[in-house]
């Protein structure tokens, strides 16, 4: 475990569930016990419960950024379908259909060209989706995206927010300007996203929704999401460079030829012993415990590491599927072979 990954006045476990950025930030619930710092706190016990029980996880994802005021204005069009939805400001008022939508559009639009400071591959507004698996109660999700956003940028940043039902995963688009009201620019980074991803949860269990947002390590996964760009090239008929790379290497180790693991491969699977680990040895902590609520969250916990997925990366994914294609390949001319030996059945 690297220093920066350290952080010795909270119990081990801590480390499970940090974001790995170079310099994460500490939530308000990691705010150790100042008598017993090493000491599970209930909230971070109540993290834990959720954890084992596998919460649904949120998804908050910073979806783009509009760049000119034309682009700026189709995606406002997009996001409220052309006016028929209602879209909500930071002020809570609604502005609905077409005249509420071209009224917002030019707003922001008349905002952006008194923007003489921007420059010109700077963008006018952020946009990100907030969504939930189905089943979630749509009017939680709006309600929580509603208070995150109030609390993150009310009385910094205009922004507006979107809910859409025409999907089975309630989500909701929130589109933030830029420009703050002090002059400084809105500039989101990695551990912004575990932030909101966190608020987002903890606003959803207000209102009685079970939600978690834990990085995906802490749950033994290891191989990142695919990109819309890569499935958009999939789509055409296209094969990511990746993929071809992958193959190109493949073929190389059938042929005898070793090929090494990526550092950051080699540092993933590293990063899932130390937390697999850190878990066994909070289910032995909770093991010398004498109550028996904290025996059952022992069992719990061994038993959600048993049930983790074996750490795979997305290259390691792909080599294992192009290999079994390549055995097959290889197998496929002796199976003809013997096709055409069989003798033909007589009636």
């Amino acid at each position: 475990m690297s220093r920066e990954d350290r952080d010795l006045d909270l119990p081990a476990i801590s480390y499970v569930w940090r974001t790995p950025v170079k310099k994460p930030k500490r939530a308000k619930w990691e705010i150790p016990d100042p008598v017993e710092p090493g000491k599970l706190t209930p909230a971070m016990r109540a993290r834990l419960e959720r954890i084992v029980a596998k919460a649904p996880e949120v998804m908050v994802k910073i979806t783009g950024r509009t760049m000119t005021v034309a682009h700026l204005k189709s995606h406002l069009g997009y996001i409220t379908r052309e006016g028929e939805l209602g879209a909500e400001t930071e002020t809570g008022a609604v502005m609905e259909g077409r005249q509420g939508l071209r009224d917002i559009q030019s707003r922001w639009a008349d905002d952006a060209a008194l923007d003489g400071r921007r420059r010109r591959d700077g963008p006018l507004s952020h946009n990100v989706v907030f969504s939930m698996p189905p089943g979630t109660a749509p009017t939680a999700v709006r309600d929580a995206v509603r208070a995150f956003a109030v609390e993150t940028f009310g009385g910094r940043h205009d922004f507006l927010f979107v809910q859409h039902l025409d999907d089975a995963h309630p989500h909701v688009h929130l589109t933030v300007r830029s420009l703050g009201y002090d002059g400084q620019r809105l500039n989101p980074r990695k551990g912004d996203l575990a932030t909101w991803r966190e608020q987002f949860a903890a606003e959803l269990r207000l209102r009685g929704v079970d939600a978690e947002a834990t990085p995906r390590r802490a749950r033994g996964k290891v191989r990142k999401s695919e990109r819309g760009v890569i499935r958009a090239i999939k789509q055409r008929g296209e094969q990511p460079r990746m993929e071809r790379l992958v193959r190109e290497e493949v073929v190389r180790q059938a042929r005898g030829v070793e090929t090494l693991a990526t550092p950051q491969e080699v540092k993933a699977i590293e990063r899932q012993a130390v937390i697999r680990d850190g878990y066994r040895r909070q289910a032995e902590e909770l093991k010398r415990s004498l109550s028996g609520a904290d025996h059952e969250l022992a069992t719990q916990l061994e038993q959600f590491v048993a049930d983790m997925p074996a750490p795979e990366t997305r290259r390691g994914r792909l080599a294992k599927e192009l290999r079994r294609g390549l055995e097959k390949a290889q197998l496929q001319p002796g199976a003809e072979q013997r096709e055409r030996e069989r003798p033909e059945r007589t009636r």
